[in-house]
């Protein structure tokens, strides 16, 4: 009998030069989250959201362009799921999924956001934890580095 191996892990820390308040808020805030998370050749739409310990989620990337690299469908990315805890200012945990059907990309995700404050700003954690196999360590880091950018350009002003 084979043991499964580790499921992938995407670790990412990012320094923004921010208060922890003003970071923890762009997570909760739908309008927020669609101007940093949504990638530059890509549209956003949030279907569901409820920043609240048990609330729901549903959020809808669309490519410009039908890529065929879509997890949903050709050009698009969805994935719903839940806040699973909250605390205030310091982390964010929550169960994700894409809705797929392909099996290669299907299976509960976990997302937990941790912030500290570090020299006037704010030191962000990013933990993505049990990726599906068919997405790419690399390719989520290098997606979330993107998302990063994006949130530090919106909080740092």
């Amino acid at each position: 009998m084979s043991v499964p191996g580790p499921m992938p892990v995407t670790r990412i820390t990012h320094r923004l030069k921010a208060p922890r308040a003003a970071v923890y808020q762009a997570f909760l805030d739908p309008v927020a989250v669609m101007q940093w998370m949504v990638p530059a050749d890509m549209t956003g739409e949030v279907h569901v959201f409820e920043p609240r310990e048990g609330g729901a989620f549903r959020i809808s990337l669309t490519y410009h362009a039908d890529t065929g690299a879509g997890k949903s469908s050709a050009h698009t990315d969805t994935y719903h799921g839940r806040f699973v805890s909250l605390t205030e200012n310091e982390r964010i945990a929550q169960l994700l999924e894409f809705e797929s059907s392909d099996p290669a990309m299907q299976g509960e995700m976990t997302l937990t956001v941790t912030l500290a404050d570090r020299d006037g700003g704010t030191d962000l954690t990013v933990v993505h934890d049990r990726l599906p196999p068919g997405l790419s360590p690399s390719d989520n880091e290098s997606g979330w580095r993107l998302s990063l950018e994006q949130l530090a350009s919106l909080v740092e002003r």
